[in-house]
């Protein structure tokens, strides 16, 4: 067993309090690891990757972790303080992959780099904690996903009990994007959904409320979540003295997750967050409401089996960029409400599709993310093939400008306004980097020739190397008579001239051995070692004059940052506008009227997702409006009535977001929430079954859709008995329809809620067609009115492959089913008040009887089950007539 980490010891406090206090001596420690474990006293939590030449090593506990995680070799070397030096070590050029690994895994990582002169050090090199990497602070490309955004979010609790408000301020650090919100408790789980945090800040004194469902929850100390210290720290950030502008000023509790949120950010990163420099807030009414089940079973960003795709995502995502597929995303996330918006980007896609909407697509095409990389200038993080792109991309905006302007759009204008940069960054940019350049700035070769004088002069010295070396190499030949004398370079021992050991006789009293090989001796002049000095010092100061001008040039950069951010939105914007535009011509999707009248009529409609995937497609119309606001869907398993509620609910998305739909026409009111009950799965973790799950789902839609929500409910109330479940999906149906009132598709093989719209004013039957072949079923997969006449099951069943025998003996008792409840009299009183306490009607004694014998197979039965089924059977009937 490794001994335990002596870091454990060294604690009294972690690096949540205002200090982290060291309370060992560490006399007894090795110099270097005494530096180890001070710098890692601050940082007790996480992994401390330590700089040591060309690898980060990991020690004690840290390395075990590591080792488990990455799959590291474990190692002992030497002992400190009178125990072994667990250690495990990765790379330094290979530090990217590692770190993505990590944290992917949910690790946060803190990277100490050497800053110290080796050449002057006494003792262990200075180093120091340069950033901390964590799963919501990244923003390297290599640990960034480049098509989805990567969300810092802080949670600060409800304090007050009368009107509970919980605050939520999240940070985009990789773009800068900062948010607000508040919200109530029983909200907190759709506001997760909708931000997709990649790690949660929250108090360590209080267990979070929900089930994060793998995203890692760094806790924090609660003195951080300080309301009054999130206003300063805002306004500070902001550079304003007043909230009131960002309609922010009353969110005391937003503003108390902001001051987590900060101070969590400029920790990781060491630095200001000087590319921060707006604030939006988000409130529940902007945006149309989407439950994590709605999300799901739209299947708008991952299939229902998790896969990327096929998706609503994935069909119109034919951005050219990933910073217009992250806008996509977001769009797709979070529609907003207001119809004037939504207007806008219509005129904007019909403007495109009226003008040279290829050309600007292929303009777009091979643009830097210009959004991430101004945002790694910001944090003075961005490296040098980074800027070239960005040099590049700044070029070709001249060209985007124009184009704009050929579009007669009030948006696309704006659009093109934001992309007007002035010349001054590019042209510093082009005087600055070489072209290309280096791939590392401590390579070298990133200063362009010709913009340092004193860099060209030390670059000079080294190009004058090779020519100085050949001239000492004839020179020395002819003084020595060595034939094959050699005068070479290597990184480990300098300069030197080769001498076979068969030559070693010729060697002049001058020369100083330097190394022994096993066929050769290498030695060292008074003028050659003069001139290695030289030579390597002037090396070594370019480089280091290479790394100033750099850090100045990103200095300079600084304030271009913001203009920077500006037109990269604008990009993307253009970017999806554009794209949009390409998937209405390609799929033939028309523009929506979004109207204020309230109501859904879609003439039509097609499911944009399977029409990509199926060779015919068979549209069908949805008429959702205040006199008709539900509808009782019924029709054959595999008759399409999933895919016509889903292409209801994708419609009314799609023309939330300003897109154009895939329909011959609709009209979309306001919509204020897409709620959905579709499919069946249980949550074993959570010990929960398939009909808990339902039920739970279910109750949420109840509680929160209004007059203006869309809702798909599909065969609400089967996880459980007949009975139980019919009861239910009425009482649902009619809940929805009379206390909601929502505009409702209902989906149901409960033939009994096809008596519903007679009971029910502004409800109707629909049905998904489908005709008898012999024994086989065609369907139509077309919506007509009225109730569906039967279900088709056994026929399903046929398709799917169940053995004949079965498929037989299914028939039978079917048939059999149907005559006992023909013959029943009694038919249940579903939708009746019966005595104003709402019960639902008994089926009669005989009835039952009746229906327990239809359903005994005779055939099956042996000759004293028979009797004693006889017997049962006379004692219920004996029962009935006595009660």
């Amino acid at each position: 067993m490794v001994a335990p980490d002596p870091c454990s010891r060294l604690l009294l406090d972690n690096a949540n309090t205002p200090s982290a206090v060291v309370a060992e001596d560490f006399d007894g420690h090795t110099p270097m690891m005494q530096q180890y474990l001070r710098i890692k006293a601050e940082h007790p939590d996480i992994l401390l990757l330590y700089r040591m030449g060309d690898f980060y090593e990991l020690f004690y506990a840290d390395a075990e972790r590591a080792a488990a995680l990455l799959d590291l070799t474990l190692t002992r070397r030497g002992q400190s303080a009178g125990r072994p030096i667990v250690m495990a070590g990765v790379p330094a050029q290979a530090l990217d992959t590692y770190l993505a690994r990590l944290v992917r895994l949910g690790e946060s990582v803190a990277i100490c780099e050497q800053v110290g002169d080796v050449a002057s050090a006494k003792g262990p090199l200075q180093r120091r904690v340069e950033r901390i990497v964590t799963p919501g602070t990244r923003v390297d490309d290599g640990l960034l996903d480049e098509r989805a955004d990567s969300a810092l979010l802080a949670v600060a609790p409800a304090t007050s009990r009368r009107t509970p408000r919980i605050g939520l301020a999240w940070l985009v650090l990789s773009n800068g994007a900062l948010r607000l919100a508040e919200c109530a408790p029983d909200e907190l789980d759709a506001w997760l959904e909708r931000i997709q945090p990649a790690e949660v800040l929250w108090p360590q004194d209080q267990p979070f409320p929900l089930d994060l469902h793998g995203v890692p929850l760094a806790a924090r100390a609660p003195w951080q979540f300080d309301a009054a210290a999130g206003h300063a720290k805002l306004c500070a950030q902001l550079g304003v003295a007043k909230l009131d502008a960002f309609d922010a000023g009353e969110l005391a509790r937003a503003h108390a997750a902001a001051a987590a949120l900060l101070s969590y950010a400029e920790q990781t990163q060491g630095r200001g967050l000087s590319h921060v420099v707006d604030l939006q807030v988000e409130r529940g009414a902007d945006s149309v409401l989407l439950d994590a089940g709605a999300r799901r079973n739209l299947e708008l960003f991952a299939t229902l089996r998790g896969e990327a795709a096929p998706t609503l995502l994935s069909l119109l995502d034919s951005c050219r960029s990933a910073a217009g597929t992250r806008l996509l995303r977001q769009w797709l996330s979070a529609p907003p409400r207001r119809q004037e918006l939504a207007r806008a980007r219509q005129a904007a896609l019909a403007a495109l599709l009226r003008g040279e909407l290829a050309e600007l697509r292929e303009q777009l095409r091979g643009l830097a993310d210009i959004e991430r990389i101004a945002a790694r200038v910001a944090l003075r993080q961005a490296r040098p093939r980074e800027l070239a792109a960005l040099r590049d991309t700044l070029r070709r905006t001249p060209a985007l400008v124009e184009a704009c302007a050929g579009f007669d759009d009030a948006l696309l204008h704006r659009l093109q306004a934001a992309l007007a940069l002035p010349p001054d960054a590019v042209q510093r940019l082009e005087r600055t980097l070489a072209d290309p350049p280096a791939l590392n700035l401590r390579d070298g070769g990133v200063i362009a020739g010709g913009f340092d004088n004193e860099l060209d002069e030390l670059r000079a010295i080294g190009a004058d190397c090779s020519s100085f070396l050949l001239e000492i190499e004839a020179r020395e030949r002819a003084r020595t008579g060595i034939a094959n004398l050699r005068v070479l370079y290597n990184k480990v021992h300098g300069f030197a001239i080769e001498v076979t050991h068969g030559q070693a006789d010729k060697v002049p009293t001058d020369y100083r051995r330097r190394q022994t090989l096993k066929n050769a001796e290498r030695y060292i002049t008074p003028e050659l070692k003069a001139f290695e000095d030289r030579a390597l010092s002037a090396q070594e100061r370019a480089l280091a004059r290479e790394r100033a001008l750099y850090a100045e040039l990103l200095d300079a950069l600084q304030v271009h940052v913001a203009p920077w951010l500006r037109a990269a939105r604008a990009l993307a914007e253009l970017d999806v506008l554009a794209a949009l535009a390409e998937r209405a011509q390609t799929w033939n999707w028309v523009c929506p009227e979004l109207s204020a009248a309230p109501g859904i009529e879609i003439r039509g409609g097609r499911h944009p997702v399977v029409q990509a995937q199926v060779d015919r497609f068979v549209p069908n119309d949805c008429v959702l409006l205040p006199q008709s606001r539900t509808q009782i869907v019924t029709g054959p398993n595999m008759g399409g009535k999933s895919t016509y509620m889903r292409q209801t609910a994708l419609i009314v998305l799609l023309a939330s977001i300003g897109s154009f739909v895939p329909a011959a026409a609709a009209r979309i009111g306001p919509i204020d929430a897409i709620h959905t009950r579709i499919g069946a799965a249980d949550d074993v973790a959570g010990g929960r079954s398939t009909f808990m799950v339902e039920m739970t789902e279910a109750a949420a839609i109840l509680r929160s859709a209004t007059p203006h929500s869309l809702v798909l409910m599909d065969e609400i109330g089967r996880g459980t008995s007949t009975l139980d479940g019919l009861a239910l999906a009425a009482a649902v149906a009619a809940h929805l329809h009379e206390r909601c009132r929502a505009y409702t598709l209902f989906a149901t093989h409960y033939f009994e809620l096809t008596e519903f719209p007679a009971h029910h004013a502004d409800a109707l039957n629909v049905h998904v067609g489908a005709a008898e072949s012999g024994d086989s079923v065609i369907f139509l997969h077309e919506v007509q009115p009225g109730p569906a006449n039967r279900s088709y099951g056994v026929q399903v069943a046929r398709l799917a492959g169940v053995p004949g025998a079965v498929i037989r003996d299914a028939q039978r008792r079917l048939d059999a089913l149907q005559r006992a409840q023909d013959a029943q009299r009694a038919q249940l009183d579903l939708f009746g008040s019966g005595s104003g306490d709402d019960t639902v009607a008994e089926p009669t004694p005989g009835a039952a009887l009746l229906q327990r014998l239809a359903a005994v197979d005779c055939d099956t039965l042996s000759a004293r089950d028979a009797l004693d089924l006889l017997y049962a059977l006379q004692r219920e009937a004996g029962d009935a007539l006595r009660g």
